[in-house]
This record gives C-alpha cells, sequence and structure tokens, in this order.
C-alpha cells in the first residue's frame, strides 16, 4: 500500500507564495506524481505531474510559469513550490500517485490514473 500525507497549505495573499509537500512511502522510477487541484463546486482539475526516472514536468496552462513541481528523491518527498498566487488558485490541493508507466504517459495522465491519493491540503489566496 502506498501513503501520501500532504502538508504546506495555508491562507496568503494574492501575489504571495507557499510550497506544499507530499511525503510519499515508496518510490519507484517508474513512479508519476502528480498535484490536483478542486475548489468548492468544481472538479478535480490537474495542476502538473513529474516522472521519477528522468525528473520531467507537465503543467496546467493556467499554472505554467507560477509552479513548479520537484522531487527529492532521497526523502521521498514531492514539492509544489506556487508563486504569484491569484484567488483563482484558492482549493483543496491534493497529490497522487501511480506506478508502471512511461514518462510520456505521465505528461498525459488523467485523475482517474493515479490509484494512490492524499487526503489534501488547503490552500486560500485572498484578494
Amino acid at each position: 500500500e502506498v501513503h501520501l500525507v500532504e502538508s504546506g497549505g495555508g491562507s496568503v495573499q494574492a501575489g504571495g507564495s507557499l510550497r506544499l509537500s507530499c511525503d510519499v512511502s515508496t518510490y519507484d522510477s517508474s513512479r508519476c506524481m502528480g498535484w490536483f487541484r478542486q475548489a468548492p463546486g468544481k472538479e478535480r482539475e490537474r495542476v502538473a505531474q513529474i516522472y521519477a526516472a528522468d525528473v520531467t514536468t507537465y503543467y496546467a496552462d493556467s499554472v505554467k510559469g507560477r509552479f513548479t513541481i520537484s522531487q527529492d528523491n532521497t526523502e521521498n518527498t514531492v514539492y509544489l513550490q506556487m508563486d504569484s498566487l491569484k484567488p483563482e488558485d484558492t482549493a483543496m490541493y491534493f497529490c497522487a500517485a501511480m506506478f508502471g508507466r512511461s514518462s510520456d504517459y505521465c505528461g498525459h495522465a488523467k485523475r482517474a490514473d493515479f490509484a494512490f491519493w492524499g487526503q489534501g491540503t488547503q490552500v486560500t489566496v485572498s484578494s
């Protein structure tokens, strides 16, 4: 069983920064980690992904240039650095993991592809 625990959420003003962390219990070179978010009344949407073996990253258009996903294999932690935050970034943020797929697949993976999920951490951005 794979366990994921998110942390680092909070409340910030627009233009501020937060760094989310996801502690994941299992490392494998085929691991694809994703950050998703869900605002009230909206679908859970993909934010960013990272593939363990080649550290290739993928971003939703809405966060490109503002968010950075990274991983620390030694500590089995995946980060989401969020800069220039906007009120529309307000949501519950979830990390998720899947294994056994290629880097290219990771970049196109959808919510249903991820088998393992954390409980989420709330991010609130005020204007």
